[in-house]
């Protein structure tokens, strides 16, 4: 029995070895950089092996057979020798290729990761509300409602662990103020720890808008103003401008966006 273990482990590994010099010779015909062909094939079999041997530490030892008994040929109706053989072969050949096939998986980055490295390790990230983070689009609309964008929370509140947020938006009335305010705490932007009422900030003009991201110097701004992002593209590092249709581009450090979530491809 033990012979018989050894000898299905040598077929999946020799299959193994078999898929896997067609692989690495896929991957590594392609044009990889600075990195020379023996590093990244000493790194990537180096990789291979380690993956294996865990798999097969980890696999639970399956529970013992009963002795096989001789296996004798099986005649078919049309007198042709049928072996089980070839279903031995079939499932070793299945059991090597899942293996390198989920290895080969590409791993999926989580939305944490991809705001960190899309914002290039910014700390300091001013946005515009309307148009952004609230569904109204204009300080008229904000005197009757303010609305949070249920699609924006999860965004919002991954920026808020890398970054020091700040909301900001011209308003023409203490009320809208009070609206907005009201809006970002039902939508719970006050309970994560990153952002505070004092961090929200209103002016009555676009210029005051304007006035509060040169104060800041953010490394990012977000903005729905095409004006205040040509207005502000020599002093910001980075810029967001959101847009529902393609804006030229101001500048090589502006980009644009539909949404701030399409951004960060959440849609």
């Amino acid at each position: 029995m033990a012979d018989n273990s050894k000898q299905d482990l040598l077929h999946l590994i020799k299959r193994i070895a078999d898929y896997l010099s067609i692989k690495l010779s896929r991957l590594f015909s392609l044009s990889l950089g600075n990195l020379d062909s023996q590093t990244l094939v000493a790194l990537g079999g180096l990789a291979l092996a380690i993956l294996f041997i865990w798999r097969l530490l980890r696999s639970p030892s399956e529970p013992q057979r009963r002795q096989p008994k001789r296996r004798t040929p099986i005649p078919s109706s049309s007198g042709v020798t049928i072996h089980s053989d070839a279903n031995l072969t079939s499932t070793e050949d299945s059991r090597a290729h899942n293996v390198i096939e989920e290895f080969f998986q590409p791993i999926k980055p989580t939305l944490g990761q991809v705001v960190k490295q899309k914002l290039i390790d910014g700390r300091k990230v001013t946005c515009r509300l309307l148009g952004v983070v609230l569904e109204e689009t204009s300080p008229e609309e904000l005197q009757k409602q303010a609305t949070v964008r249920s699609s924006v929370l999860e965004v919002l509140l991954e920026i808020t662990k890398f970054c020091d947020l700040y909301l900001m938006e011209r308003v023409l009335d203490d009320e809208s103020e009070k609206r907005v305010l009201l809006a970002l705490e039902d939508a719970g932007l006050f309970t994560s720890g990153g952002l505070v009422k004092d961090k929200v900030l209103f002016c009555s003009t676009e210029n005051g808008r304007t006035s509060f991201v040169r104060q800041l110097e953010p490394d990012w701004h977000i903005e729905s103003s095409f004006e205040i992002v040509s207005q502000l593209a020599r002093f910001i590092k980075y810029q967001l401008h959101i847009s529902p249709i393609k804006p030229e581009r101001v500048a090589a450090n502006v980009f644009s966006s539909p949404s701030l979530e399409q951004f960060f491809g959440c849609v």
